[in-house]
Parts: structure tokens; C-alpha cells; sequence
């Protein structure tokens, strides 16, 4: 790691420990030349995965796309950050659990969905829509008669 002070190129670690968030190791670190010293964090990162679009076009997993979606669908909702970076961290799991290198933008969505419905139901719609190109109301009454028929089985 670099010294973000003298740019030195060798730096010690002087305490590791899980983040608050519990998905990540934040580590406390010392320049070994001018003894400048600075957090860094280190989280999963998902590697060598293509996804491939509706139109056959592939192109590399991108975290930023998937924060960004995520961000839209639970704007002005009730999720902390701890929150959004499990739900970031139980997405990503689910993916790599697909144990493929190329996924589809389908096999994403979906998974982002099963998410975002345990997660916050509004958001869960916000991204539907968008997902599934909802046409009109019609087709956000359907999405909200089948959550409410959801919850009435799984209240019995």
C-alpha cells in the first residue's frame, strides 16, 4: 500500500478488525518513512464475471451499475448504510453462488428482486417497474395483488 502522504511505497499494518458493517476488514496502517498513518478497508470484490445482456452483448460485472439501481430503487427509504452494503454484500453472495463466469442481466434481476422484496417492498416495485418495463397501472396492480396474496400464505 502506498503512503498517500510521501507516496512511499511500503507501509506497515498496526491493527486489522471487522468493520461495523461486518462484511468488510478496515485496517490501520503506518508509512514505514515518514510514519503517516491512515485506514484502508478491504471487501469482497467479484472478479472475472460477464454479464450478458437481453441483446446478447456481454460486458464485465460492474458493482457501480448494481449500487446505482439499488440506490434509485431506495431513494428516500428507510435503509442505513450497514444495511445497503449487506444488501449490496447478500446480492453479490447470491451471484457467485450461481458459480458461472458468464451470467445473464435476467439471473441478476431477479436475484436483485428476491432481495429488494425481503428488503423493502416499495423499493421492490420502484425496481420492478423498471425491470419488467411496466406499460401502465394495470401492470402495478398485478405486482401488488400478487405481495399481498404472498403475505396472506406466509401469515398462515
Amino acid at each position: 500500500m502506498i503512503c498517500p502522504i510521501c507516496y512511499f511505497e511500503d507501509t506497515k499494518v498496526i491493527d486489522s478488525r471487522v468493520a461495523s458493517d461486518g462484511l468488510s476488514i478496515r485496517r490501520r496502517r503506518e508509512c514505514e518513512k515518514c510514519g503517516f498513518r491512515f485506514s484502508t478497508f478491504e471487501e469482497m470484490e467479484i472478479l472475472d464475471l460477464t454479464v450478458v445482456k437481453r441483446d446478447g452483448q456481454k460486458e464485465a460485472y460492474s458493482r457501480d451499475k448494481l449500487v446505482s439501481g439499488l440506490k434509485k430503487a431506495l431513494e428516500k427509504r428507510p435503509i442505513d448504510d450497514d444495511g445497503f452494503k449487506k444488501l449490496v454484500h447478500n446480492i453479490e453472495r447470491d451471484i457467485q453462488q450461481l458459480k458461472k463466469s458468464e451470467v445473464t442481466s435476467s439471473e441478476i434481476g431477479e436475484i436483485v428482486m428476491k432481495h429488494l422484496k425481503e428488503t423493502d417492498v416499495v423499493a421492490y416495485i420502484r425496481f420492478a417497474s423498471v425491470y419488467e418495463s411496466f406499460e401502465d397501472a394495470k401492470d402495478f396492480k398485478e405486482t401488488l395483488n400478487k405481495i399481498l396474496e404472498d403475505k396472506k400464505k406466509s401469515k398462515k
